[in-house]
């Protein structure tokens, strides 16, 4: 009995012991399932970003956010949310809150500058997007560089912009697409085309560029359907698009019989093409 009383206190004197070791196994476990709460906490941000309700993220960082005010990884997760939810006035304040903080990035700033451009406030975004070090060359920094200097009305800079956003992604389709619009607004119909051509040679699902597409091609008076893939809808709205650009440049004979081809071609009962027909035929009639 008296030995199991001396082994016990042997054995708890160890443990204390080891316990005040920094290298004992027991400091290496609990290192280890700290360490594994971190790894976790950090798989769950990303999926309550990429996955998650964003109403549910907004609520998921809000809190942890709150709980930890310091940790510009939970800002950043919050600031997202926000963007996600279309809550982006309220995202800006969170923005402001990481681009303030200690350990901000160059990324910050990028997508500080998005959440502006999203709610208007291209003079602002422009400001952000002056503070990013030029070797910070992403494509998401170079695709909004172009948007401000459109909005600017800077064609060259735009120009410049746009080239080296597509140089910096595999699938440029979108920027594409945007710098074809840019190109459009200008009135360079025949380059517009081209890159809304290009665009869809990345993504052939790409409904606005096809829709684009048919809008430069009508500004050229060349009222034929582009070859590239689309659905039986896509095809009656694609005319209805083309119908509207004949009738918009005096050619209403052209914008008659396209309007027809549209109604007829679209499966369903398509209003819009109706409506048009009848406002073409009164507006003749009368």
């Amino acid at each position: 009995m008296h030995s199991r009383v001396v082994f016990t206190v042997c054995l708890s004197g160890a443990m204390f012991l080891a316990a005040c070791d920094r290298n004992s196994p027991e400091a290496e476990v609990e290192r280890a399932i700290s360490d594994l709460n971190v790894i976790d906490e950090s798989n769950l941000n990303d999926v309550m970003l990429s996955s998650a309700d964003p109403g549910e993220a907004v609520t998921y960082f809000t809190r942890a956010a709150n709980e930890h005010p310091e940790r510009i990884d939970l800002l950043r997760g919050l600031a997202k949310s926000l963007v996600r939810a279309g809550r982006t006035r309220e995202s800006i304040a969170v923005w402001d809150k990481v681009a303030a903080h200690a350990d901000a990035e160059p990324a910050d700033a990028v997508e500080q500058a998005d959440a502006l451009i999203r709610a208007g406030e291209w003079t602002r975004a422009e400001q952000v997007l002056d503070t990013i070090p030029p070797t910070f060359a992403t494509f998401k920094r170079y695709r909004l560089e172009a948007m401000v200097a459109d909005s600017n009305k800077e064609w060259s800079k735009a120009d410049s912009f746009y080239e080296t956003a597509v140089g910096l992604t595999t699938r440029p389709s979108g920027v594409l697409n945007n710098w074809g619009y840019s190109k459009l607004t200008r009135g360079d119909y025949a380059e517009a085309e081209k890159l809304f051509g290009e665009a869809l040679r990345y993504d052939d699902k790409l409904f606005t560029a096809k829709n684009n597409l048919v809008l430069a091609r009508g500004a050229q008076r060349n009222y034929d359907l582009p070859v590239v893939p689309m659905s039986q809808i896509e095809r009656a709205q694609l005319l209805h698009t083309l119908a509207l650009a004949a009738i918009k440049q005096g050619d209403t004979v052209t914008g008659k019989s396209l309007l027809e081809q549209a109604i007829e071609t679209h499966p369903q009962h398509f209003e819009a093409a109706v409506l048009a027909l009848r406002a073409l035929e009164s507006t003749v009639v009368n």
